[in-house]
């Protein structure tokens, strides 16, 4: 890594304060390792386009999620391992996971992760640096009191698929989605449904027939929960009154026979983007109080499927199975401007996540997890209006002095 200044940075400022479908962090436990630490980033001293800091390699699978915790970066693959990444030297500090199903989702808070499988279940580790076993399991959900609290009783099951029953509580596909929000944990499946789970004693409280196809998305914010579904719609969930049980405040609907694969919403809850499998970008603007969703772009954003996205400030991130990362810019009305384009994966793009510090030259750091089975690790600057208005005049092509090969 080339380098000519050393800054600081933390980690936990993540890509928005809203829960998305990755991580949700929470200081609320002071035995969590995940704690806020100030820690040494080593970036380059040009400040003028993008940089690639590292290429982390080791997982056996293509790298399916990506979770912020602190110190801490944890990836997960569909080889069923999770590692654990130390900044600022980006060393293996642990692996856990191995053998229980292919991971498709993580969330964090406090001193416990959620890791979402492909065989349905949600399992929960404990982070304890007082033990030799840092990641120790300690229950999947439905955990084994809930269900045995409800399979005797015919009227807890419901029909999955012909001549099959599974508990309400039970997914009856893979989980493709996590995210964790006020006192609640939210899973979305392949199954079509959104289950709600809660947080203190991990019981489910909820099972919700959502979508008419698979949840691909979800994410949290301001007492709204919104779900992206291969349906090609996403739908605004919230709780009555702000507690009991949820119902569906609006549905936000995109291209026709277009799968939503991503979704992000602003830190204040007003802009609300989806990331479709036509390669667009939909944005609505929200309307505060009165539960309704007004689109107010579509961004053709690249030229294969849109896979992930993830929110600093006014920057989107976007990913797509075209192998490229795209940055853009809010403008006003929630239009979205080009900035720049990073290639440098061999594969299709499936997670993000972003951190800042108004330490590190006025940009941020961005986290991308691949199909290739690669964690690479990049620089992005914040962009002024006379660059962004350069990039904007360029039309974005290979010409684009932004561009990373």
């Amino acid at each position: 890594m080339n380098s000519k200044s050393k800054l600081w940075t933390n980690p936990t400022s993540t890509s928005t304060s809203c829960s998305s479908s990755s991580s949700s962090i929470s200081s609320e436990n002071d035995d969590s390792p995940f704690c806020s630490q100030r820690i040494p980033i080593v970036v380059s001293a040009f400040f003028n386009s993008h940089r690639s800091l590292a290429v982390l390699s080791g997982h056996v699978g293509s790298v399916s999620c990506l979770a912020l915790c602190g110190e801490f970066i944890l990836s997960a693959s569909q080889g069923k391992d999770i590692i654990v990444w130390q900044q600022p030297d980006l060393r293996v500090f642990a692996k856990f996971g191995q053998g229980e199903g292919s991971v498709k989702a993580l969330a964090t808070v406090g001193n416990k992760v959620f890791t979402a499988h492909q065989d349905s279940r949600i399992r929960v580790w404990k982070v304890s640096r007082s033990s030799e076993n840092v990641f120790k399991l300690v229950d999947s959900l439905p955990t084994t009191k809930d269900y045995l609290g409800k399979f005797m009783k015919q009227s807890n099951y419901v029909q999955t698929r012909r001549h099959h029953k599974r508990l309400w509580i039970e997914h009856a596909d893979s989980i493709s989605c996590l995210t964790v929000y006020n006192g609640l944990i939210y899973s979305g499946s392949w199954d079509k449904t959104l289950k709600v789970w809660k947080l203190s004693d991990l019981k489910c409280l909820e099972s919700i027939k959502a979508h008419d196809d698979a949840i691909n998305g979800l994410v949290a914010c301001k007492g709204v929960v919104y779900s992206a579904s291969a349906d090609g719609k996403i739908k605004a969930w919230g709780r009555k009154e702000g507690k009991g049980e949820h119902c569906l405040k609006g549905v936000l609907e995109g291209h026709k026979d277009v799968s939503f694969n991503a979704i992000v919403v602003s830190e204040d809850g007003k802009w609300v983007y989806g990331g479709g499998s036509d390669g667009f970008v939909m944005g609505w603007e929200g309307s505060g109080g009165s539960e309704s969703w007004k689109l107010v772009s579509e961004t053709k954003a690249h030229e294969m499927a849109v896979l992930c996205m993830c929110l600093m400030g006014e920057f989107l991130c976007s990913g797509s199975a075209d192998k490229s990362i795209g940055i853009w810019r809010r403008e006003a009305f929630g239009k979205l401007c080009k900035v720049g384009v990073i290639n440098g994966h061999e594969g299709p793009v499936k997670c993000l996540q972003a951190s800042s510090s108004s330490r590190i030259g006025g940009g941020f750091l961005l986290y991308s997890g691949s199909l290739d089975k690669s964690v690479r690790v990049w620089w992005v600057p914040r962009y002024n209006d006379a660059e962004v208005e350069d990039n904007r005049s360029t039309q974005f092509g290979t010409e684009n002095k932004f561009v990373l090969a």
